[in-house]
Formats: C-alpha cells, structure tokens, sequence
C-alpha cells in the first residue's frame, strides 16, 4: 500500500546505548509521532525515515528500560543487592511493557487513521475536479466523445400522439351560432425523428450546421384506431380563406364555398387531415402538418462547447440568421437556449433552462419541478412556467408575441400564440391542449374542453451531471380561427371570433433499458464508487482516530491509578 509507505520520521538507536549508563540524561517527547532523544554530545544517536509506529515503540521501550533500571538501581542501594541496576531494571520491564504496547499501538493506530481521514478529505476535492474534467470532456460535441455519439446518431425512438378534436353539432353552428361542442379521438401514433442528422459540418469558430430531417410513420399497435378514420373537422380552406381576405372579399369567397359545395365544417380521414389532401376549393393541397415527410428543419448551427463548455448545443443560427425576424422585436426574435435535446453539464436547478422550437417559431424557458426516478437514474424535471403563454397583462414580455388587437381582444387574451407570422400568414394559432392556463373564455366558445395539468403540461427530464435529456414529453395544440360575416351563408349566425381547437399532439421519447444500463454503468457507477471511497475513508480514519485516542486516554489513566496504587 502506497499509503504506508509515505516517509515519516523515527529514531533508530546507536548500537551501544547510553541507557546503560542510569545517570545519563534522558529526555523524551512523542508528538504526531515523531520522537526526540537528548544526551550528551559523544552519544548522539542517528536518525533515518520509516514508519511512525516503530518510532513509538522504540521510545516508549526505551524509556521504560530507563526507568526500570534506574529504580533498581536505587532499590540495590538500600538492600544491597548485588544484581546491577541495569539488569534488574530490564528485567522488570517485561512487567511494564503490556502497558506500553498497548499504548504505543493506540497511538500508532491513531496516527493511520488520522491518515486514512486526510486521503479521504483530499479526495473529495480531487475527484470532484476528476469528474468534472471527464464530464466536461465527453460532454463536447465531437467525433469520438458520448455528446457526439448520441447527438448525431438518431438516438431513442421520437414518437408523435395526435387527439383530434371532432365537432358533434356542426349544423347548430351554422345555423343556430351554437357554441361547438368537441371530442378528442386518439392518440393517433406515428414515429418521427428516426433518421440521423443530416449535412453535419464543422466550422473554425467551435460550431457544427446540421439539418434534422422530418418523417413519420404510422404506429398501428399504439393508436386507437386506423389512419382511414373519418372525422368531422374545421374546413382549413374555408377558414383559411376568411381570414386571408378582406371583409370587401367575402362574396368571392362565399362563390366559392357554394360553387364547390364546401362548408364551414367537413369530413376527412385522420391521414388527409394530418399529412394533406387537395381542397376542391383552392385546387391545392392542404393538411394540418402538410409536406412534413420529406422536409427538413433548419439549418442549425450550434455550439460544439470546445472552447466553452457552458455554451454546448446552443443555437448560434436558425436557417443561417441569429434572429427569427417573425416578431418584429429584438426580444422576442432572439433565439436563447439549445434545441432541448441537451444542456450544458452540471446544472443548476435554482436557474431556469432554455430551448428554441421550431414548432412554436420562438424561444421558451421551463423551470425545475422536482427530481424523478428514470430507470435508476436521478433525473430533474423541468417544465413550462404559466406565464409562457399569458397575455401581456400578466407577463409583460408577451406583449411583442401580441400582433391583432381584435382576435387577442386588445392583449388581454391569454393561453394561445398567434404564429401567423411564420406560417405564411396562415391564420394558426398555438396553445398548450385544451387552453390549459388559457382565459376561461376560450372553453366557454368551445365546449367539451378539460385542460389537466398531468395530461397537458409540457416537461424535458434532464440528467444533471451531464446535461442529457434522457426523457420529454412536448405538448402543444392546432387552432385556427373563424368569426361572422354578412355576406357567407355558412358564417352569418356565428357570433364572434372563435379559436377552435383541430388537434393536440404529445412528442414524447425516452431512453430504452439497454442505454439506462449503459449510462449508469458508464458514468453514474463510477462516479458514485468514487464518491463512496471518498466518504469511507474519511469517515473509517476518523472513527480509528477518535477510538484509538479514547482507548490511549483510558490505558494512561488506568495504569496512572495502578502506580499510584
């Protein structure tokens, strides 16, 4: 053991001793293990380097041979015996030396334990700098390290659940201004993000552009039902087009919902509905998530973290700009965080997180909730603050998200995004599924509605140590909006704007068993191993300290009363 070995002095006696000799003067001191003898000058003995536990015995033997052989000495005076001192006294050692063998070995086992407590002590710090070091290293996006393996590859299976909202009363609204009345019908389930980041390249200033490629495929076994399912939905067309013209327009577009046979409301399979259909209409296609198999989203451009690892996988660019340019304001065109999939290590849960998502067209932070088991696995939870949709009443920094004083009623309306500006002026509305920590009104305008906070809340699991995120659930919700007119037939009898939801989608993935048992293996494993040898020496050397004293106090005083006895 290393540890034994470290060079502490001791003495090692010449080999005539001046103990022979009763009237020398002996002086003696065993402190933190180190002994110090005085005689006279022609007796100076020699000094080497080895073990504190010897240098205790050979003082407290010598001593004790010293003391024996003077009272001895003193006792053949008075009887005259003719044993000498010196021999007298080395034999009445022996009587002594169960004493002073085991108050030497006290000692010397308080001094390793005292030992052993500092190479705990020391160790915390060390291993502390150890492991950030390894962290902040494989944390790093490039060829080689574990960011880079599981940034580029596809990573876990990224799965997206649609509810579709179905009308029930589609004839009360349109000829009696009924509010509708909705179902969700799901969860729907198809596969996306299953293909690797495309176009990686790396750039001299420590960042890397990539595109991320869309794609879905239908999951049968997770889905209520099939992607032929009919349901009764919005006409995108139709609403679409009310809100893109000009009231002055209105008799054209009322031409074309009677030449076409089209109405407010329609029915259409959940496959039409989600990836598109062509609109006997517009004579084009339209969908709710429309050409989305076979895209791309980006270009990003992002930190590797080599040259900061604080700034790892955040957004330098967004389709080649640093700004949005949707919003018109610096504030909300600003572009903060990462793409979520993973944050800077060692976080800190007292300071919120931050991501961009391309689906919303901004940036959002999300606030720790509380720390969750993930398959052995510690993990924080983080999820969106109320405030990320309230109105500009509430929270003051929506107030540059806030674009039409009539649909939003003069900024007062809280709980929806109006994204028009980055959807080709489609009227599109976003919100957290069915209006959660929206104005009561919008569930009085459509009915059938039950925002849950569990179902509905949007969260990101996020591994502290390293940044990962190992699991998330992102939840938003589809609106378009509608309102009266005088001249639509099909519109004459609604009686204000109505944002009505058409579908909820829950992107969730997690990572599998094999990779949690990789990950704990990995890194966890030795990082907690670590962490124990730190604690268990230190509080082992400690305890040996503490006991080897309180016995060394205890066979002092005990052999004190025997003398004195």
């Amino acid at each position: 053991m290393w540890l034994l070995s470290l060079p502490i002095p001791v003495v090692t006696l010449e080999p005539t001793s001046p103990l022979d000799n009763a009237n020398d003067q002996f002086s003696w001191a065993l402190a933190r293990g180190v002994c110090t003898f005085t005689w006279p000058q022609q007796h100076r003995q020699s000094l080497r380097w080895y073990s504190p536990a010897c240098a205790a015995f050979l003082c407290c033997l010598e001593h004790k041979r010293s003391q024996a052989a003077a009272h001895a000495t003193d006792r053949d005076r008075r009887t005259g015996s003719q044993e000498t001192g010196t021999h007298r006294g080395r034999r009445e050692t022996h009587t002594t030396m169960g004493c002073c063998n085991r108050r030497c070995g006290l000692i010397a086992g308080a001094v390793v334990g005292a030992l052993v407590a500092v190479l705990g002590g020391i160790l915390i710090p060390v291993g502390d700098i150890i492991i950030q070091r390894t962290v902040n290293q494989e944390a790093v996006i490039e060829p080689g390290t574990t960011a880079y393996d599981n940034w580029a590859a596809a990573g876990a299976k990224v799965y997206r659940q649609f509810w579709l909202f179905e009308v029930k009363n589609p004839l009360e609204v349109m000829d009696y201004g009924a509010a509708p009345v909705v179902i969700e019908k799901g969860p729907y389930t198809y596969m996306t993000r299953y293909l690797a980041k495309d176009n990686i390249t790396f750039h001299a200033n420590h960042t890397v552009s990539f595109l991320l490629p869309n794609g879905a495929i239908f999951e049968p076994s997770m889905s209520v039902g099939t992607e032929d399912d009919i349901i009764t939905s919005l006409n995108l067309a139709v609403a679409g087009a009310y809100s893109a013209i000009a009231p002055e327009l209105h008799s054209v577009l009322e031409h074309l919902i009677k030449s076409t046979n089209s109405s407010l409301f329609q029915r259409r399979t959940v496959k039409e509905l989600l990836w598109g259909y062509t609109d006997p209409m517009l004579k084009g296609a339209v969908g709710f998530f429309l050409d989305y198999n076979s895209t791309y989203d980006g270009f990003y451009d992002v930190f590797t973290g080599k040259d900061d690892i604080s700034k790892v996988n955040k957004i330098n660019m967004w389709r080649k700009k640093s700004t949005l340019g949707f919003w018109n304001d610096t504030y909300c065109d600003m572009i903060n965080g990462t793409d979520a999939s993973s944050f800077a290590p060692f976080m800190d849960k007292k300071e919120p997180i931050y991501f961009f998502s391309s689906d919303i067209c901004r940036s959002v932070s999300a606030n720790y909730e509380k720390t969750v088991n993930l398959k052995g696995i510690d993990v924080y939870r983080y999820s969106l603050p109320p405030s990320t949709f309230a109105s500009p009443v509430d929270n003051p920094d929506n107030k540059c998200y806030c674009s039409d004083m009539t649909t939003s009623k003069n900024c007062t309306l809280a709980g929806v995004l109006d994204i028009r500006t980055c959807q080709e002026n489609r009227p599109i509305y976003i919100s957290l599924p069915h209006f959660l920590h929206g104005s009561p009104i919008l569930q009085k305008e459509v009915l059938g509605l039950n925002p849950n906070e569990e179902h509905h809340t949007t969260f990101l699991d996020v591994e502290p140590t390293t940044g990962f995120t190992l699991n998330f659930a992102k939840r938003i919700q589809v609106n378009m909006i509608y309102g009266p007119s005088n001249v639509i037939t099909v519109l004459k009898k609604v009686k204000g704007y109505t944002i009505f939801p058409l579908v909820w989608l829950n992107e969730t993935a997690t990572l599998d068993d094999e990779t949690a048992d990789m990950f704990k293996r990995e890194l966890l494993s030795r990082i907690q191993m670590l962490e124990i040898i730190q604690y268990v020496l230190l509080g082992f050397g400690l305890v040996i300290f503490v006991l080897c004293l309180l016995g060394y106090w205890k066979v002092r005083r005990s052999h004190n009363q025997n003398k004195l006895a």
